[in-house]
């Protein structure tokens, strides 16, 4: 038998269920009965009983891909603020393998990494890696700080929420599962997503969030409601979240920015070919055909006075 409902509000020591059903993240079992062991909402799968807390400190755990910032450069390892009550360090040799580099010169306070959790030990401290795809140091941007376990909430059922967001602001987020999420985009847009993620966070329990959030971002963007559309009711449970691939993305705008970069450089230089033309016309007139040039393997030009 069960006593509490998907979503319900529970506190420590209350029962839940009787021994048929499995205890799960958040509670334990005492007398053959399922118990919360702290206060959240009930989240019930398969006949399995978590207890999702309603606040929470993020606890580092192998696998696991996080924002973090630069705190201190040591001689051979940084030390990085992973949103927790638990120390990450960055070791050099995640970075450089066996390679000898000024490690301030690569990483220095204040940096935002996008890394993973290679390794745990027994106090909690997490040993940090930049190895996968996306991995590596923010440019620009804000950081929101919500608490960790909104983190599914934000990302949505196969990305449904944080892709809507993303699409009509025109924001990069990347969401670590420290609780941490990086936006960049228009200032404008940074802002309201800012706000629109601590709603999400402020309301993560209730049912009708993402059609309530889309009104929100059609109402602040476009000044009117969006055609209506039947919510999917989504599931309230603690999963990872999907890797974002935003370093391509960012490659790609740098890219872009080298190449516009280019185009302006060669359309402010003269064309020395026409130069040179102009001139031997020039001279041509004062019977000197002296005048010549010639392109090296380098693409310079040559002036030639025979």
């Amino acid at each position: 038998m069960i006593y509490v409902e998907n979503k319900d509000l529970v506190i420590p020591g209350q029962i839940l269920a009787d021994d048929e059903y499995y205890s799960g993240r958040g509670t334990f079992k005492e007398n053959g009965k399922v118990c919360s062991s702290l206060m959240g909402l009930v989240s019930l799968r398969n006949k399995k009983l978590r207890v999702i807390p309603l606040k929470s400190k993020y606890v580092p755990k192998k696998g696991d891909v996080v924002i973090g910032k630069i705190s201190d450069v040591r001689f051979s390892m940084w030390n990085v603020d992973i949103n927790s009550p638990y120390s990450g360090i960055l070791p050099a040799f995640e970075v450089f393998g066996r390679e000898k580099k000024e490690l301030n010169k690569v990483y220095d306070i204040g940096d935002v990494l996008f890394l993973r959790v290679v390794d745990v030990d027994e106090i909690k401290k997490a040993k940090l890696g930049l190895k996968g795809r996306g991995m590596g140091k923010f440019k620009g941007g804000i950081i929101v700080d919500i608490a960790p376990t909104k983190v599914p909430r934000l990302i949505g059922k196969k990305g449904s929420m944080i892709n809507m967001i993303k699409d009509k602001t025109n924001c990069k987020i990347v969401v670590g599962q420290n609780g941490l999420v990086w936006v960049k985009g228009d200032k404008d847009m940074e802002q309201l997503t800012k706000n629109i993620i601590h709603l999400i966070e402020a309301e993560a329990h209730t049912s009708g969030l993402t059609n309530k959030i889309k009104n929100k971002l059609y109402l602040a963007i476009d000044g009117e409601l969006p055609p209506e559309e039947a919510e999917e009711e989504q599931d309230f449970v603690l999963e990872k979240p999907k890797l974002q691939d935003f370093k391509e993305e960012l490659e790609q705008e740098e890219r872009a920015k080298h190449e516009a970069k280019e185009i302006k450089e060669k359309g402010d230089k003269p064309n020395i070919a026409e130069v040179i033309e102009e001139l031997k016309r020039k001279n041509k007139s004062k019977k000197d055909n002296g005048l010549s040039y010639g392109d090296n393997s380098n693409n310079s030009f040559i002036l030639n006075n025979k």
